[in-house]
């Protein structure tokens, strides 16, 4: 097996290309050339070329979680399925999971807490903070620590019936404005109170399950 073409130098996110005599084509990092000393028409032993296949998708699904984890909070379950959706193996998803963690850069518990405090601060409901930890696959058993004293959100579904509603609207806009809030996560209770504030109609809401 040989090197067949190696990039001179890396692309702007640290990459560099290589392609060998068997037609494979490699995302590779400095470490992984550095560590087979890489070069154009280098040969390599079979024996070789495949742990230089294993090290290049190790080190690709690493840089990647970096990355991810970067961008977002995410949870260990959730950064191994996005890596899988972006083309890494399942092995190397887990391994790169497993270095993050090992090097403290993902934490469920943490991740729980900061998808909390987001969705307080966007003036949610708990019902929607607890789609919002379903959704980023954070394990329940931290749920209940995340979600404790979850601040009473009453002023912000003020906030937001003022900004829709006034003394001329109608039943619909109403409606409209009701489907919103519940879509944000709030109880028809908490509603109810707010709608009850600004006199406006509250009959037609049905009771919390």
């Amino acid at each position: 097996m040989r090197i067949d073409r190696l990039s001179n130098a890396p692309d702007r996110a640290g990459r560099y290309y290589a392609t060998l005599s068997d037609g494979t084509k490699l995302r590779l990092y400095r470490r992984t050339v550095e560590d087979f000393g890489l070069y154009p028409g280098l040969e390599l032993s079979e024996e070789d070329g495949n742990r230089l296949k294993a090290a290049a998708g190790e080190m690709s699904a690493k840089m990647r979680a970096v990355r991810i984890v970067a961008a977002s909070s995410v949870s260990r379950q959730d950064l191994r399925s996005r890596l899988i959706r972006k083309g890494e193996t399942e092995d190397d998803a887990r391994r790169a999971v497993e270095w993050m963690e090992s090097h403290d850069l993902v934490d469920d518990r943490a991740t729980a807490r900061q998808v909390a405090e987001s969705c307080a601060a966007k003036g949610y409901g708990i019902a929607r903070a607890k789609q919002a930890l379903y959704e980023k696959k954070i394990p329940r058993q931290y749920w209940e620590e995340a979600l404790d004293g979850y601040p009473d959100q009453q002023e912000k579904i003020l906030a937001f019936l003022r900004s829709r509603l006034d003394g001329e609207s109608d039943r619909r806009e109403i409606q409209r404005a009701v489907a919103a809030l519940t879509r944000r996560g709030h109880s028809y209770a908490s509603i109810r109170e707010g709608l009850r504030q600004l006199s406006l109609e509250t009959d037609e809401l049905p009771e919390d399950e």
